[in-house]
């Protein structure tokens, strides 16, 4: 019974682990014609109307959360200032994360995404004061040395540095500083996982849509032409469905365990995109994935 429980409880990480391999494939399948930043408002606006039914059911039940009467004013005000920042930074980096998965390459951008722990760990030493060990000091510099290589196509020539890896790494950066914002107020704070979901899709959905009306305000109405519509619907449902089902597995099991099991997904990437793509894989970047992995492991074992 307990390997039972035990095997359920590590499911979720799991569909996790394929949700995040999918959906650079499913980001860069779509039809050629269209934007990264048109694309990022679509997937946006059908993120927020696959986040709203758990938002208004939990409301129904009488999880308030946020909206709690007994609040504070003053924690109010602080929380919604919180969500509109981060919401403002995730959709820049899903904007950032479409664009990269299509100029750098999808196994490119797949393998520098992940370098999330890097700007986790750097955020908490500027942001929490924390302090860092010798072996996560290590772990991170073995990181940025992965990277590098990656980035300048294994010649480890800086002249062959690509832009777009550093449009990638944007992603991570904003996602930890996000995500740092957010675990505080998750904490301190009775806003529950699901408003933060919707709110965080709202905000960046009106970012994204501002953004295209200044840019290109005649583009708008394309994030619902036919073509484009099923790439949308399903890059916006498989990201809503990796948020929620994330939070749901952090709170059965441990964040390091769970982020150990999903660390492999750009391996999931690398082979889809070479399936699917036709893409070519090369041995610099199979390295790279590969330092990257271990990297991640040392974090976190460092951490437990």
């Amino acid at each position: 019974m307990n390997a039972e429980k035990s095997c359920s409880r590590l499911l979720l990480p799991f569909i996790c682990l394929i949700i995040l391999g999918v959906m650079p494939v499913l980001s860069n399948s779509r039809p050629e014609a269209s934007d990264a930043l048109g694309f990022a408002l679509a997937v946006s606006f059908w993120q927020a109307l696959f986040a709203l039914p758990l938002f208004v059911v939990q409301l129904r039940l009488g999880d308030k959360g946020i909206f709690h009467p007994g609040l504070p004013a003053s924690v109010k005000m602080r929380v919604w200032r919180i969500t509109i920042l981060t919401g403002i930074l995730f959709g820049l980096a899903t904007w950032c994360y479409i664009l990269s998965l299509k100029q750098a390459g999808t196994a490119n951008a797949s393998i520098a995404i992940q370098a999330y722990p890097l700007f986790a760990v750097l955020t908490e030493m500027v942001m929490l004061r924390q302090c860092k060990s010798l072996w996560q000091i290590l772990a991170t510099a073995g990181l940025v040395a992965a990277l590098y290589y990656l980035g300048t196509g294994g010649s480890w020539q800086i002249r062959g540095m690509s832009m777009w890896i550093f449009v990638a790494l944007c992603v991570p950066f904003l996602w930890s500083i996000a995500h740092v914002l957010i675990r505080e107020e998750l904490c301190a704070t009775p806003i529950t996982p699901g408003q933060v979901t919707c709110f965080r899709v709202v905000i960046s959905m009106f970012l994204l849509g501002l953004l295209q009306l200044v840019t290109a305000p005649g583009r708008i109405a394309g994030i619902f032409e036919a073509d484009l519509l099923p790439w949308a619907v399903g890059m916006g449902l498989f990201y809503y469905l990796e948020l929620v089902i994330w939070f749901y597995a952090i709170q059965r099991i441990s964040v390091s365990v769970a982020s150990a099991i999903t660390a492999p997904w750009p391996g999931v990437t690398m082979i889809l995109s070479w399936i699917v793509l036709g893409e070519t894989i090369h041995m610099y970047q199979i390295i790279s994935f590969a330092a990257v992995v271990i990297c991640i492991y040392f974090l976190l074992a460092s951490e437990s």
